[in-house]
């Protein structure tokens, strides 16, 4: 298992951390099998989207933004409220295939980190499920 550091810059915003990911993947040696991208974060997510078009992102923050609204009057006094419902609709994991070595997403998929309740300095897990050749 891997752990990874990401420094998020705002308070929301998805960061692509696929060559991150790729490169755990590759370092383990196993051709093929399950990759798990984990978050051990209650205000953070990982998800898979488009990464071609920055813009598409940017959407999806904007958009959780208008559904969940920070300034909601929630019981919890921390004021992140909203960071811990949009990271639970999110979800704190990914699964992806690996074959050959390498993750099997679609053309325009990335891997991104989520962030809602930044900046921070936060971490992320990568776990390869397979065997490595034994030659």
């Amino acid at each position: 298992m891997r752990e990874i550091s990401v420094s998020t810059r705002r308070r929301e915003e998805l960061v692509d951390i696929t060559s991150s990911v790729e490169n755990a993947v590759g370092a383990t040696g196993i051709p093929s099998g399950l990759c798990v991208i984990y978050c051990p974060h209650t205000t953070a997510a990982i998800t898979i989207n488009e990464g071609a078009d920055p813009s598409v992102a940017e959407d999806m923050v904007s958009g959780l933004r208008r559904l969940i609204p920070q300034g909601w009057d929630f019981s919890h006094m921390e004021g992140n409220s909203d960071a811990h419902i949009k990271a639970s609709l999110i979800g704190t994991s990914e699964t992806v295939i690996v074959d050959d070595g390498r993750l099997v997403l679609g053309t325009w998929q990335r891997v991104f980190f989520c962030e809602f309740d930044g900046p921070r300095k936060r971490v992320f897990f990568v776990k390869v499920l397979g065997r490595a050749d034994t030659g």
